[in-house]
């Protein structure tokens, strides 16, 4: 019996060695979490803010959005969304709305895309989420 243990001990200790070093393999695979970045996210209205109307239709809202962060960023990530909310009169109102996406860069570049875009689009100001995250681009 003493012999019979020691046999499972052993297979069991190489057994636990293997996983082990399979799994700080995977670990190793996966972005180093000290290495922090901030993801920017940005939610442009599209409604002038004296006339509540919009400032584009919607698809050249988009192309117009395409063209500034092509040429500020390189490159652009964006979904569409509808907003709403609730006017000082009561009045409720409803817009489209850009969602735009932003990693690797500063909240300077952030601040100065907002001044643009609160120029173009005709707006009281941009709303930024600053999310920390790790970021990987990965390329295999």
């Amino acid at each position: 019996m003493n012999k019979m243990l020691k046999y499972v001990v052993t297979v069991l200790s190489i057994v636990a060695i293997g996983l082990s070093t399979f799994c700080m393999t995977k670990v190793m695979q996966i972005p180093d979490p000290g290495k922090k970045d901030i993801q920017y996210v940005l939610y442009l209205g599209t409604n002038d803010k004296d006339t509540n109307e919009p400032v584009f239709p919607p698809e050249e809202a988009k192309e117009q959005l395409k063209k500034i962060l092509i040429q500020r960023f390189g490159g652009y990530t964006i979904t569409d969304a509808n907003g709403g909310w609730v006017g000082d009169d009561g009045t409720e109102y409803q817009e489209y709305t850009l969602v735009i996406y932003l990693s690797d860069t500063t909240i300077d570049d952030v601040h100065s895309l907002c001044d643009e875009l609160v120029d173009v689009y005709r707006q009281r100001s941009v709303l930024i989420q600053a999310n920390e995250t790790t970021t990987e681009f990965y390329s295999g």
